[in-house]
């Protein structure tokens, strides 16, 4: 990626403690582009007004705009209705939505869900949760030692108590890209639906629900050059119309009387109380940015830039990588000899480079590897060469002072 597309993100220019930021941290949050942040401002200067409710000419506008981005993003996952569009406060609200209303709507105590072993904590914890609350089963995939999915293990788990399985398209800790398609195949060759966590994957390459075949989709627009507090979940109309409302309130109704409440038309049933209406029209802008570029060209630099860092940090002394699958996003977790994660990302830190440290929301997968947490650098698109060369020389830097 050129020079230009840098200059679209300000933050980029800034120093930390009087260097150039290296800012690594992208699986976490990306940055945003000028144009998403001059769409915030745009909108709540010039079409601010609650939507849907008002006769107004600035809530039709708004309406329209917010309307719109939903259908924007319907074409970016290739969702068949704007209607399959939900939009939540993101990936995890989106989450826990299917898990509570799939298990009150869909399961019976004894049922099961289908996680697996390289989950985020928001798609373990909701299913615990309900599992505690409703008497049904979670069982877990495992995974091999190079942090791929035990494909063979995850068709014996199924049984005629299966209902639903739920699993990362991406790891945010390992990189793996897991065959989801094909986990898709098996699961609705049990009859059974699956839920998949797109949070780490929509930025990094062209999301085709339909291809997939994907019965639930969610993922968020912090981690996608869009605002925070704001997600989707795309579910297929079928499931929509079965399972009940997530949250009670305003706009998810068709009539309210204190007898009986009839609930709202697809989308809106999922969406009680006043929508972030800014941040949808600032989501579809980053959307919008990202279709421009071009996934193409995306995924190319990523994984040119996967590549080279990953021949780049193997010349350091005493590494050792997690995650080592040949399907690969770009993220790479790492330790480096006997020097804690947290000290090791402090001292980037000193030296203006932004890493993530910790076990990244998913402690059962670093204790698969018998360790507390990890380093973790995970690329965007306006990441460079020059930058990973920055991070190689800064890890050898602080192993120096060890």
């Amino acid at each position: 990626m050129n020079e230009k597309i840098r200059q679209d993100f300000p933050i980029l220019q800034r120093t930390v403690y009087g260097k150039p930021l290296v800012y690594l941290d992208n699986a976490a949050t990306t940055q945003k582009p000028r144009c998403v942040v001059e769409k915030i401002a745009e909108e709540y200067y010039n079409v601010n007004a609650n939507i849907h409710r008002g006769v107004h000419f600035l809530s039709q506008q708004a309406t329209e705009a917010h309307e719109e981005a939903r259908r924007t993003i319907q074409r970016f996952i290739n969702a068949a209705k704007p209607e399959e569009i939900i939009f939540t406060r993101g990936t995890t609200e989106a989450i826990n939505l299917v898990a509570s209303s799939f298990t009150y709507g869909c399961m019976k105590v004894g049922d099961e869900v289908i996680i697996s072993a390289m989950e985020h904590h928001s798609n373990i914890v909701p299913w615990q949760i309900e599992a505690a609350r409703n008497n049904i089963t979670v069982k877990v995939i495992p995974i091999t030692e190079v942090g791929e999915l035990d494909m063979e293990a995850y068709e014996k788990l199924f049984s005629e108590r299966t209902r639903l399985v739920a699993v990362t398209h991406i790891s945010n800790v390992l990189g793996t890209v897991n065959p989801v398609r094909e986990m898709a195949r098996i699961a609705h060759a049990h009859d059974v639906p699956i839920l998949i966590d797109g949070a780490q994957a929509v930025a990094h390459q062209k999301v085709d629900v339909q291809a997939l075949d994907a019965d639930f989709y969610a993922f968020s627009s912090h981690k996608i050059y869009g605002p925070t507090g704001i997600g989707v979940l795309y579910g297929k109309e079928k499931w929509l119309d079965e399972i009940p409302p997530y949250q009670g309130g305003g706009e998810m109704i068709a009539s309210v009387s204190f007898e009986q409440t009839k609930f709202n038309v697809l989308p809106y049933k999922f969406e009680a109380g006043t929508p972030d209406f800014i941040g949808s029209v600032a989501f579809a802008t980053a959307i919008d940015y990202l279709s421009a570029i071009g996934f193409e060209a995306i995924e190319k630099h990523e994984q040119e830039l996967l590549t080279y860092a990953t021949e780049r940090l193997k010349s350091i002394d005493g590494i050792r990588f997690f995650g080592t699958s040949k399907h690969k996003s770009g993220v790479i977790s790492f330790l480096v000899g006997n020097i804690h994660h947290y000290d090791m990302g402090m001292l980037l830190d000193q030296l203006g480079i932004a890493v993530r440290t910790g076990h990244h929301c998913a402690e059962p997968l670093v204790k698969f590897f018998g360790i507390e947490g990890t380093v973790r650098a995970s690329f965007a698109l306006y990441n460079t060469h020059s930058e990973v060369d920055t991070l190689v020389a800064g890890i050898e830097r602080v192993k120096k002072m060890f």
